[in-house]
């Protein structure tokens, strides 16, 4: 009789290893997209060397010794993966080559390979490097470029200092500070969400790391729990990217459920001390050191056997009920906290870029008031026009004039400060698809300079030809209180032709610059 042996632990599953290591490998590559959308070719590079460098180990192992190719498995590839996303983007490529070596070689293969090994072979080649290379090791290059300190360094040493500190939480969550190549939070949450959902990783590890970190942290890292110092130090230094990625090595982790947690708190406790009394961030050596307790932790947290009747007495109490956690499926859970991450990293993103977008609506506007008053050279408020508009609270303005609102009005000034004229801006919410916004430029008698729309999404060839110097120049140089659209050809000095197929947006160009200038003639001419 043939007697077949393998690594325990000896539970059969429906998913092989091949599958659930390609399935790691998967959640990792939003990570490493953002990193090399981040931080350049170079970074792409990092990558593909070091997964090549592990699974060319593996292979050359595997034929020296003379046993069968195991790196269709993509355990290999997956820890060359791990320790790319853990270096630095300016990382020379020889690094990564060596540190996969190292891991796969003296941590892997000569332990029995996969399944043998009793540390985290991604992380020994991390730390192996750290120690072979600390200097080239630790420095970050900068979006521009320029090697500085890390967002967790900069921290640190401002808290040394007693020095109050806002970093950009924000950019760390979305991977956009300088760090190692997967440093994108967001990223690295969906793909562990994702193992988690489908029951690959375990929450018990994951979730009692980061728990057991932030409570540590919040007690005695100097600045209690407060949420954005908290939600910085969650995002610096690959704890993240630890709990999720690192400490769930199936391996190097135990097997009961609370081992599961009290080796996770170990962790997190072990990282969150070593960055306080360390300054820096250790967290690699934690999740070592918690692979080195696992046997210890097997040793006397037994799990119950197999048929155990857990909770027989709730049973027999007549409780029908499931637990919550049944109820829901898991993957749901997990889709739902993807869900919520993805809506935090797009308000993230808005807020990042919030003063770029209003920074560049605002020079918009002030090249439409400049195309309407040519001579001025400065605008500024008029303090009736502004008591008006407070007034109206984002009301429509007037009766007549249609969905009408009045947005700014400004007195227009050329360089030695004198008045040339006003500019009005004026949306109109009868347009064929959707609002339209234009600035009406007005000469201090109130005759029409010009107008120049800032929102215009008509349909093309037709609504959109509003803009038109064949439909505008209508307006300009005409000194009237109020124009007619007409539909049916222009008749005197105040009749606006109306584009022909697109009455509705012309006729609400028309209602905007009348709503402007009866706002002018009734509020701002002599206010200012």
């Amino acid at each position: 009789m043939t007697l077949n042996l393998s690594a325990s632990p000896h539970v059969r599953d429906r998913w092989t290893t091949s599958f659930i290591m390609h399935t790691v490998l998967l959640s990792l590559v939003p990570a490493a997209v953002v990193g090399v959308f981040v931080y350049g070719l170079h970074a792409l590079f990092v990558i593909l060397a070091s997964i090549v460098a592990a699974v060319g180990s593996e292979a050359l192992f595997c034929l020296l010794t003379r046993r069968p190719l195991s790196i269709f498995d993509g355990s290999a590839a997956v820890t060359g993966m791990l320790l790319a996303l853990s270096l630095s983007p300016s990382t020379p490529v020889i690094y990564p080559i060596l540190g996969s070596m190292f891991a796969i070689l003296v941590v892997k293969c000569c332990f029995g390979g996969l399944g043998k090994n009793f540390i985290n072979p991604a992380l020994v080649g991390r730390c192996f490097l750290l120690i072979s290379f600390g200097t080239a090791m630790t420095k970050f290059p900068s979006l521009d470029g320029v090697t500085s300190a890390t967002p967790l360094k900069v921290m640190t040493d401002a808290l040394d200092a007693g020095v109050r500190l806002n970093l950009d939480v924000t950019s760390m969550f979305l991977g956009t500070a300088n760090g190692v190549i997967g440093s994108s939070i967001v990223a690295l949450l969906i793909g562990g969400l994702i193992l988690w959902g489908l029951d690959i990783i375990h929450g018990e590890i994951c979730f009692s790391v980061l728990g057991a970190f932030t409570l540590v942290m919040g007690l005695f890292g100097g600045r209690g729990f407060d949420p954005a110092y908290l939600a910085a130090q969650l995002c610096g230094g690959g704890v993240v990217m630890g709990a999720f990625f690192m400490a769930t090595d199936y391996t190097t982790s135990p097997v009961s459920r609370l081992g599961q947690l009290v080796y996770g708190c170990l962790i997190g406790v072990l990282g969150a001390l070593f960055r306080i009394l360390g300054k820096v961030d250790y967290f690699s050596y934690s999740v070592i050191i918690g692979n080195l307790f696992t046997p210890l932790i097997d040793m006397y947290i037994i799990p119950k056997p197999y048929a155990y009747r857990k909770k027989a007495i709730r049973a027999a109490s007549g409780v029908k009920l499931p637990p919550l956690k049944q109820r829901i499926p898991k993957p749901v859970i997990a889709l739902a906290l993807i869900t919520l991450i993805a809506g935090v990293a797009l308000s993230g993103v808005y807020s990042m870029t919030k003063g770029t977008i209003e920074a560049h609506e605002a020079a918009a506007k002030a090249a439409a008031y400049k195309a309407v008053v040519p001579d001025a050279e400065k605008f500024e408020n008029v303090e009736t026009a502004d008591a008006a508009i407070q007034a109206l609270n984002g009301g429509v303005y007037g009766t007549n004039f249609g969905k009408a609102y009045i947005n700014e009005a400004f007195a227009a000034k050329d360089a030695a400060g004198n008045l040339v004229g006003y500019a009005l801006s004026v949306t109109s919410g009868d347009g064929y698809d959707g609002d339209i916004t234009l600035s009406l430029g007005l000469d201090p008698e109130g005759k029409v300079l010009g107008i120049a729309f800032t929102t215009l999404n008509e349909t093309p060839g037709m609504g959109m030809l509003a803009k038109e110097p064949a439909f505008t120049d209508q307006f300009v140089g005409k000194a009237v209180t109020q124009f007619v659209h007409n539909k049916g050809g222009a008749s005197g000095d105040n009749a606006i032709d109306a584009i022909s197929g697109a009455s509705t947006t012309s006729g609400a160009v028309v209602n905007a610059v009348n709503a402007g200038l009866d706002f002018f003639h009734s509020v701002m001419q002599g206010g200012n």
